[in-house]
């Protein structure tokens, strides 16, 4: 049987995962309401952020076409810059790509970002500008772009050459011209059979085997399962197998079972050949890039690398004098274990467990039981203690902090590109506030009526930002970046203008004490909430750290007079979540994270004098 094997990239929210489903209902192996987006973090926030596999046999065994069905792996990657590493090695496992566009956006930061890393590679798109029914999609303009941005990139002249197909995914339809009629995704698939390369071929199969893991997955029974692209030859459950890499010894291992994909669906299959992509079982040492073959002698294929993580943070033991309420696996052995089990498949990540000695940091001493974590970014991390919590899990995390590298004797830090669509009346604002956190605007366009602004700057300056930038455009704005390297440090830049509201008692806030403190600033908590000394409750608008007292009620009298008492009117809480506080907090501040709470805290919870 023919195999193809393509991933589908674009920026975060272009419809990758909406269009992938509708080509697995349309060639019968999707089903109305299930989605590539399985996870319940996924489908709560409308983003894909573990890539997955699917495949789909096309043109259908009983479609009349006369031409035999070919397997069409799929591989459907996340859309947000923190989760680009899931990108870089899944495109080395495939033989083409759908680069998908939003008609009306546009190319975006991602879509500059995987489509760099699929030239670089030498694979040639097939471009799908997708959403072309939006009131303001503009395809050709858009196609337009999507060819300077080619050539921009360095395509060379196949490459840039690419075929378009346009297409609404959500309904499932697609089209080879704007005119034409059309009423499912023929179009799109006959474009993958005639524009992508067979991988497989009986010359491979003859071959010793040569696959390459460029995904991982973890499963309670078999322990770690490597996802994989078999190269050349055949492999077959209970085969022993040499599994190579650059600068290690040669290790031997032995496949104890094999999964291929019908749709979403894992099949275990006793044998897969060259060109396909499986799911094996039995090597618990598996790592991502390794070459695995049944001929010691054998080459070992390119190593797959992985861009280095950003930001870095201490996960600790929650010692609050709330810790070990609502949380029910708290201690530093168990917090250990979660983060070793999410180092298998988690490969963007890096962990220090050092930290069984006292560390040293810019943010106090952390104390023994504490774990270095280091990430792609701000929502990888919150990613991550969203899942712990959800598994009951209670912990408390220090403030974010860039990386810092020195590279040939200069202090080096990672910095952003963004790209910024907002309407005019807004552009005064966000330039001076960008400026002063370090980033330069590097150029700006008219797109009807929106702006678009283009900045770069240090990842230290946006840390904390989107929260404000959602405030100062009132939620009219769009705000993409993506990590561009690592360059000189940019000095220093003053981002928090807001000072901290610690609670200096221990008991329940009271609404009468809340209203005279929420002319001072903006407040986290409500009445009813439960608070103790040292837990921050807001911040002030002056900048300034004040201690309060939120328990505090109206002192009664016996004596009643007109007009004595005041109807209280509360302002809303601005609610913490991991994100919000993780872009929030100050230097000598922890975030405290429960399966039910999220507050913040200072380190230090006696009141300085």
């Amino acid at each position: 049987m023919e195999i193809r094997n393509i991933a589908i990239i674009a920026h975060v929210d272009h419809g990758k995962t909406t269009l992938t489903d509708a080509i697995m209902r349309q060639t019968g192996v999707g089903k109305e309401g299930v989605s590539m987006d399985s996870n319940n973090l996924e489908l709560e926030r409308g983003i894909t952020i573990y890539a997955k596999n699917a495949s789909v046999f096309y043109p259908s065994a009983d479609s009349g076409s006369g031409r035999a069905p070919t397997k069409i792996n799929i591989v459907d990657t996340p859309g947000h810059a923190d989760f680009g590493s899931e990108v870089e090695r899944v495109l080395r496992s495939i033989d083409s790509v759908l680069l998908v566009v939003d008609a009306q956006e546009g190319p975006m930061p991602q879509t500059r970002f995987v489509l760099k890393k699929s030239l670089e590679l030498g694979l040639k798109p097939i471009v799908v500008i997708n959403k072309i029914d939006k009131p303001a999609a503009d395809p050709v303009l858009c196609e337009e772009q999507v060819l300077e941005l080619f050539f921009e990139l360095g395509a060379n002249e196949e490459q840039a050459n690419f075929p378009v197909v346009y297409a609404v995914g959500k309904l499932g339809v697609a089209k080879l011209k704007l005119e034409d009629e059309s009423s499912d995704l023929k179009p799109l698939l006959d474009t993958i059979l005639n524009y992508v390369p067979c991988a497989s071929s009986d010359e491979l199969a003859k071959k010793p085997l040569m696959l390459q893991p460029f995904n991982l997955g973890y499963d309670n029974f078999l322990g770690r399962l490597a996802v994989a692209r078999i190269y050349e030859g055949v492999v077959r459950s209970g085969q022993n197998v040499f599994i190579k890499r650059d600068g290690r010894d040669v290790r031997q291992g032995k496949i104890i079972k094999i999964f291929t994909f019908n749709g979403l669906e894992k099949v275990e299959s006793q044998e897969a050949s060259a060109g396909d992509v499986v799911l094996v079982a039995g090597l618990p040492d598996i790592e991502i890039g390794e070459t695995v073959t049944s001929d010691s002698e054998a080459r070992i294929l390119p190593a797959i690398a992985v861009d280095e993580p950003t930001i870095a943070l201490t996960f600790l033991v929650n010692n609050s004098p709330f810790g070990g309420r609502e949380g029910k696996f708290v201690t530093s052995r168990q917090i250990r274990e979660y983060l070793e089990r999410e180092l298998e498949v988690n490969v963007g990540l890096h962990i220090d467990f050092s930290g069984s000695e006292p560390e040293k940091s810019p943010n106090g001493d952390h104390g023994a039981g504490s774990f270095k974590v280091l990430g792609r970014g701000e929502l990888h991390i919150s990613v991550l203690l969203e899942n712990m919590r959800r598994a009951g899990y209670e912990l408390q995390v220090s403030q974010p902090q860039v990386i810092i590298r020195e590279i040939d004797g200069v202090k080096n830090e990672p910095f952003e590109e963004v790209i910024i669509d907002v309407p005019d009346e807004y552009k005064g604002t966000i330039i001076e506030r960008l400026g002063s956190r370090g980033f330069v605007m590097t150029n700006m366009g008219q797109k009807g009526e929106t702006l678009r602004l283009f900045f770069e700057g240090p990842t230290r300056g946006l840390l904390g930002y989107r929260n404000q930038f959602v405030i100062d455009t009132k939620g009219e704005g769009i705000l993409s970046s993506r990590f561009v390297g690592f360059r000189s440090y940019a000095g220093e830049i003053k981002k928090r203008l807001v000072g901290s509201m610690v609670s200096m008692a221990d008991g329940k806030a009271l609404g009468f004490s809340l209203w005279n403190l929420q002319d001072r600033g903006t407040l986290y908590i409500g009445p009813g909430t439960e608070v103790y000394s040292g837990m921050v409750v807001g911040n002030t608008a002056k900048g300034e750290e004040m201690y309060v007292n939120p328990i505090k009620g109206k002192q009664l009298t016996n004596m009643r007079a007109a007009g004595s008492d005041e109807s209280i009117y509360l302002t809303p809480p601005f609610e913490l979540t991991i994100e919000r506080g993780l872009e929030i907090m100050a230097e000598d501040e922890y975030l405290e994270i429960t399966p039910q709470s999220v507050r913040l805290r200072k380190q230090n919870l006696k009141q300085r004098q």
